[in-house]
């Protein structure tokens, strides 16, 4: 498991993109599944027709009485029903977060079109991004821990809580025993493992299971969202995430995120396999005292695809919603593409921040905006601020041709990951 990745970058040497050596030439590793659930949408296409049309998911909290906090909003998952997505023998043994993202794991599996089952042994694993576990069962647990006695926590208490169960489950209920893990670095989880299943499938791995679903909307999860000091205090959902917009005064945090099949373009093409795009390119940097490193991985990440800044057509922005965050993130898109150099949109203003499971969402975003030639819209933000020289997208936008799409993502704790994500399966 990748854990350890956050004291793994803490140690590492700032690489700047002149001292990176060259890449060898490498099979392309393309997508060929999604599965999404989103505060806006339950399923890929049901989510993707929703943010097209500017249909926020942000709304009050209903999963609990939030009516003594100071923030009362959320991004929940509309209409899921657990005993339509899993067995009745998970249920007890599942937490919410792992209950979507096996929902979202099936969707990608369906899109993927082929059955685990008959690939060789030990050749497709799973590799999930995680910020918080089973939140909501540890809750439950510890509440019958100190109000009932030990005798009644659950046994399931071992492993529901933890940041790999959606990994475990996923792998145990489609038979996919190959290399797997869990990587734990906040918003910027989800690239990191597109890119950590990336590096299995160049090692030989059949296929991978990857992204990231997170949820935490329960009072305990409450709690640790709020001491974070980072929430809007908003209490109208339309204006409470407002990011690049002078009036920005943090973010919305919702639940839900996007799970993908990844294989090698040889393998898809060997089935004539209809592929969503490629990875084409992935970096992580992780800043130093005082010193963003968010425009160091966008360049990394563009020199790992072999793309100039010029061949981007689109960015989705992490767009964190407080001003000084707000203004780095437009500081090191302008010093990369120029002062609105490139649209940029994120749509993630329609789900609030889904922790782990936010970046994986731009990037089905990315993958959907190549296939039909539109950019999303971002909502809230009418005007960026005059210190975010961006090009905003704020209705969608048709008529460009998009061949190419940059995702960033920014953890809590100096996490920055960038991705490129581009049409077609051939070679970089």
């Amino acid at each position: 498991m990748t854990t350890a990745l956050a004291d793994h970058r803490a140690t590492q040497p700032a690489v700047r993109p002149a001292q990176r050596p060259a890449a060898r030439p490498t099979a392309a590793t393309v997508v060929t599944g999604i599965g999404v659930a989103a505060p806006n949408g339950l399923g890929t296409e049901a989510w993707w027709q929703a943010v097209l049309a500017g249909e926020s998911g942000i709304r009050p909290l209903t999963r609990f009485d939030a009516t003594r906090y100071p923030v009362r909003i959320a991004g929940e998952v509309p209409g899921f029903v657990d005993e339509d997505h899993l067995p009745s023998r998970l249920l007890p043994q599942t937490d919410r977060v792992t209950r979507l993202s096996l929902a979202a794991a099936k969707e990608a599996l369906d899109d993927w079109g082929q059955d685990p089952a008959t690939l060789p042994d030990y050749s497709a694993g799973v590799v999930t991004a995680s910020s918080a576990g089973g939140f909501e069962f540890g809750q439950r647990e510890l509440q019958a821990l100190w109000s009932k006695g030990g005798q009644h926590v659950s046994a399931y208490q071992s492993f529901a809580w933890f940041y790999a169960v959606n990994t475990g489950q996923i792998s145990i209920r489609h038979g996919l025993r190959g290399a797997s893990g869990v990587v734990v670095a906040e918003q910027a989880g989800g690239l990191d493992a597109l890119a950590q299943a990336r590096r299995h499938i160049r090692k030989g791995s059949r296929l991978m299971i990857t992204g990231g679903v997170d949820s935490a909307l329960c009072p305990w999860g409450w709690a640790a969202h709020l001491a974070g000091g980072a929430l809007s205090r908003t209490t109208d959902p339309a204006r409470a995430y407002l990011p690049f917009d002078a009036a920005a005064n943090g973010h919305v945090v919702g639940e839900g995120g996007a799970l993908f099949v990844l294989e090698s373009a040889h393998a898809a093409q060997a089935r004539d396999a209809r592929v969503h795009g490629t990875l084409a390119g992935y970096a992580a940097t992780f800043d130093g005292p005082g010193t963003p490193r968010l425009a160091d991985a966008a360049r990394l990440a563009l020199a790992d695809a072999g793309k100039r800044p010029d061949e981007i057509d689109v960015v989705f922005a992490d767009a964190a919603g407080e001003r000084g965050a707000d203004r780095a993130e437009a500081d090191a898109l302008a010093a990369l593409f120029g002062p609105a150099g490139v649209p940029v949109t994120a749509p993630k203003t329609m789900t609030g921040r889904l922790l782990a499971g936010g970046a994986c969402l731009d990037v089905a975003a990315a993958l959907l905006s190549l296939r039909d030639q539109v950019i999303p819209p971002t909502i809230g933000t009418r005007r960026p601020a005059d210190d975010c020289p961006v090009d905003l997208v704020t209705t969608p936008r048709h008529g460009m041709r998009l061949r190419n799409a940059l995702v960033l993502a920014r953890g809590r704790g100096g996490f920055n990951s960038a991705a490129v994500l581009s049409q077609g399966p051939g070679p970089r």
